[in-house]
């Protein structure tokens, strides 16, 4: 048996995963960057195979990592994290800095970043997972926290995207909350609806300033269907 609520109790940083050159670059919202390796230091990206982000890599053969922080805004994961880089420049409008080897690294919310050389790439069925050897890493803010998957999760409400390697179609989970007055209410801006029943809270139970984790829409937006 499987128990999919066991799977949110892994812990998770959230980043930005950048590819490319100073002419195109793309970048994606990952769960799933680690170190594997102290000597030399070498960091683990897992990326859906669909994800434009993953063609960069393999063509560039580097990628950076950037370390985003608690306060992160709603417009990072909307820009990286619900749209395709097929359909817009993702980097434009945003701070950008080039790296040694000439890779994109995504500044806007980011405390530190790492850049990598891939030195190898093994295929796991749906996603790539990239290796790559640090070329250079550095510290941008030293005071602030870096953003967990469960903050993210139980603090900001968000949702992972479909592509990504922690995705759990939501009819898996246990039913939380109890009652028969539970309630949805959608997004007017993108339509994101918020389950009662799924997420298990109420959604006037939610703080005043949540925002709707695909768009960034104040709670005020919000109505009832």
């Amino acid at each position: 048996m499987i128990n999919f609520e066991a799977l949110f109790k892994v812990s998770y940083g959230l980043y930005i995963v950048s590819s490319g050159d100073n002419f195109k670059g793309n970048g994606f919202i990952s769960n799933t960057v680690s170190q594997v390796t102290a000597k030399p230091a070498r960091f683990a990206a897992c990326c859906n195979k669909n994800n434009y982000t993953s063609q960069v890599i393999q063509k560039t053969g580097v990628f950076s990592v950037s370390v985003l922080h608690k306060d992160t805004s709603p417009d990072i994961f909307n820009r990286f994290g619900y749209k395709s880089g097929k359909e817009f420049n993702k980097m434009e409008g945003m701070q950008v800095r080039y790296g040694e080897t000439g890779v994109p690294i995504v500044l806007d919310d980011a405390i530190a970043f790492l850049e990598c050389r891939v030195i190898q790439t093994f295929d796991v069925g749906t996603h790539w997972i990239f290796i790559g050897e640090l070329v250079q890493s550095e510290i941008l803010d030293d005071t602030r926290e870096p953003l967990t998957y469960m903050y993210y999760r139980h603090v900001k409400k968000g949702v992972v995207p479909r592509n990504a390697p922690t995705y759990i179609d939501r009819s898996k989970l246990e039913n939380k909350a109890t009652g028969t007055d539970l309630k949805k209410y959608k997004c007017t801006d993108c339509g994101y609806i918020y389950d009662e029943a799924k997420e298990g809270k109420k959604f006037s139970d939610l703080p005043e300033n949540w925002v709707c984790p695909v768009c960034g829409a104040p709670k005020k937006d919000f109505v009832e269907i």
